[in-house]
């Protein structure tokens, strides 16, 4: 999970116009998370509403891609800028870490469809090295 300088370079061309669209992207990558793995709405129980349209998955897609955000920003220490996020999700939410995966590998799509002709093969590859990274880093406090 290694992140070349081309890696990041992609990753923050790609994060330069995805973080202008947070809520939408977050929504949308997050709706469609708990729409084709249902196994993940276990933690949304106390939401009203789970569809993409949601107000309440509008609220927390948003969080999401604005921590991501934060984590491109912080490109050179992502463990110690998501460092507080990791701690929550496992000490609080208890949140299975398993759901990352799912959680990043709906952002990619999301990604490729607001971004078709930015989101070259290199690009994908950048940002799944990436998310796997974030990933990793959000399920370290489990160990």
């Amino acid at each position: 999970m290694t992140l070349t300088e081309a890696d990041k370079t992609h990753v923050k061309a790609i994060w330069s116009k995805a973080g202008g669209k947070a809520e939408e992207i977050g929504a949308e990558a997050l709706g469609r998370m708990l729409a084709v793995f249902p196994q993940t709405k276990t933690y949304f129980s106390h939401y009203a509403d789970l569809s993409v349209d949601s107000a309440q998955v509008h609220t927390h897609g948003k969080k999401i891609i604005d921590a991501i955000t934060s984590a491109v920003n912080h490109i050179e220490d992502i463990t110690g800028t998501l460092s507080s996020l990791s701690t929550q999700h496992a000490k609080t939410l208890r949140v299975d870490p398993a759901n990352f995966k799912l959680l990043s590998h709906t952002i990619l799509v999301v990604l490729a469809l607001y971004f078709p002709a930015d989101f070259t093969p290199e690009v994908h590859l950048a940002c799944d090295k990436f998310l796997a990274r974030v990933s990793h880093v959000l399920a370290d406090k489990y160990r």
